[in-house]
């Protein structure tokens, strides 16, 4: 980039960009603010906002010394290992999706190291926090800024924490988020016996929802393999590269269970929605949603696995515009890097939005000054010439 921008000073400008990153003290959140109100207009040509997703991607890394490493789950590898994490909320239409928060988890090990966090440039304002807990607060920040609402999608690591589904609904937003088939709710029709009547002498009257050794919840896989045939519709929900991606689905509305034994009042009714594909011995995914009563399964469907255009973005911002690569070791700079990609982004998002969704992008004719003849990359080997 330093050849590019300037051929005769690579040295200095190189310097003037690493510190751009790694030091200046600019502010992402402002600068994320700007990218979304240039980018989001362009998006919305092409259809509204339907979507807020969550979600929080891996970073590998060997060491101990880069902010917020810890042996945790990475998606990019599939399993624990040493790797940084990072929670993002991007906005969505139909057609396309920009991050706009982004925050470093930073694991509770880390937390505990005043020395460590002061090392890394962690601001001491910072405490530990859940990915879920991330996710509200990146919630919060955008409906503070007023940004067009979409329905929360979030996958099961979020969907499964009762307390992060009570938030939204409090801050009356809906979601169709992920849970895990152990998850329990009440069978359609069916909620907890109510508190029995207080006994002549005995005190306070009991309150509390009550469960007996003939009515119980049951978990969403029981539910799910218990439908009968006809429940199960196959839905195709979008174009995928050879042709629409379909499977089997059904949908059905319960009470979620979760130690309701604990509340005075059940929880509202949701739409339990299911995955079986054909050739699966059992379904393979599940879903909460507080979308209406009214809403198709058909609608379900193609909201509820929306979720998938978030990887497409980080696919394309670690593969194409560095995201992944980040060689500093500071809270700064890791924020700073991933702001200037999401910023890179946001640009080429932009440009595509400048045409219908079934156009053929071909070359945009957008070109960039060449490097000088004698530059070489840092760390690429000495020509003979020069050993």
């Amino acid at each position: 980039m330093a050849a590019r921008l300037a051929p005769h000073d690579v040295r200095r400008t190189h310097q003037s960009l690493h510190h751009l990153v790694a030091e200046a003290p600019w502010n992402d959140q402002e600068m994320l603010e700007q990218v979304r109100q240039q980018v989001l207009p362009a998006m919305e040509k092409h259809g509204p906002v339907v979507a807020w997703i969550i979600d929080d991607t891996g970073f590998p890394r060997q060491g101990k010394h880069s902010v917020g490493v810890a042996r945790q789950y990475c998606g990019e590898l599939g399993k624990q290992d040493n790797c940084q994490a990072a929670v993002s909320l991007s906005v969505s239409t139909w057609n396309s999706s920009l991050p706009i928060a982004w925050r470093l988890y930073l694991p509770e090990v880390w937390c505990q190291d005043a020395e460590r966090c002061r090392e890394a440039g962690v601001p001491k304002e910072v405490t530990f926090q859940t990915k879920p807990e991330i996710a509200l607060e990146q919630i919060r920040q955008a409906m503070e800024q007023e940004v067009p609402v979409g329905v929360v999608l979030a996958d099961a690591g979020y969907g499964k924490g009762t307390q992060f589904r009570t938030d939204l609904t409090q801050l009356g937003l809906q979601y169709v988020v992920g849970i895990e088939s152990n998850a329990t709710v009440w069978e359609p029709g069916q909620q907890p016996l109510p508190a029995p009547a207080r006994k002549p002498g005995r005190g306070t009257p009991p309150k509390r929802l009550q469960r007996n050794a003939n009515h119980q919840p049951i978990s969403v896989k029981q539910l799910a393999l218990g439908l009968p045939p006809s429940a199960w519709k196959e839905i195709g929900w979008r174009q995928g590269s050879e042709e629409t991606l379909r499977s089997r689905f059904a949908a059905v509305r319960v009470r979620p269970a979760h130690r309701d034994y604990k509340r005075t009042e059940p929880y509202p009714e949701e739409w339990l929605l299911i995955e079986w594909p054909k050739k699966e011995s059992e379904p393979t995914k599940y879903w909460l949603s507080t979308l209406p009563g009214k809403t198709s399964l058909k609608s379900l469907v193609k909201i509820g696995k929306h979720r998938w255009i978030i990887e497409r973005d980080y696919e394309e911002l670690k593969q194409e515009l560095g995201l992944g690569p980040y060689e500093g070791r500071g809270w700064r700079g890791f924020h700073h890097h991933a702001t200037l990609c999401i910023a890179a982004y946001g640009f080429l998002i932009s440009e595509r939005n400048r045409f219908s969704p079934s156009a053929h992008i071909g070359n945009l004719g957008l070109s960039a000054p060449g490097t000088p003849p004698d530059f070489r990359p840092r760390g690429s080997p000495r020509s003979s010439r020069t050993a």
